[in-house]
């Protein structure tokens, strides 16, 4: 799973996020940041409002969060998300010693590595290079 900084990273480089059932969130609170929320249409789902999408947590009665505004959540997107996020400029992803690497094409056609010891997190910054880029 992504650390939370590198969803924050990802973030502010200009990824948005359309919430959907199976997404992973975490809210930036202290004490709550290793608390890993997933929507789904049962617990916790999507509100659209003319004012902003806002994320209701259906059923907790056990504390009392009703519903949190989308910009106040920390997305972490899952490696399916993020290799598709990449599109056509993903070239492979490979196996290395102690991580994976992540090969994209760049704008200029080169080719371009990024790793990392877990996959998602090589997907996260090959992403996060090509928000930079552009």
């Amino acid at each position: 799973m992504l650390p939370i900084e590198l969803a924050r990273r990802l973030r502010t480089a200009g990824l948005t996020w359309t919430p959907r059932a199976g997404d992973r969130f975490v809210l930036p609170v202290a004490g709550m940041e290793e608390e890993v929320f997933v929507i789904s249409d049962l617990t916790v789902d999507v509100h659209h409002f003319k004012t902003g999408d806002v994320i209701g947590f259906n059923g907790t009665t056990e504390w009392a969060l009703d519903s949190v505004e989308q910009d106040k959540v920390v997305w972490l997107p899952r490696e399916d998300q993020l290799r598709d996020l990449l599109g056509d400029t993903f070239v492979m992803l490979e196996q290395l010693e102690g991580g994976y690497a992540v090969s994209v094409t760049r704008a200029d056609g080169s080719v371009e590595r990024h790793a990392d010891i877990e996959a998602e997190r090589a997907y996260a910054r090959a992403l996060l290079a090509a928000l930079d880029e552009s």
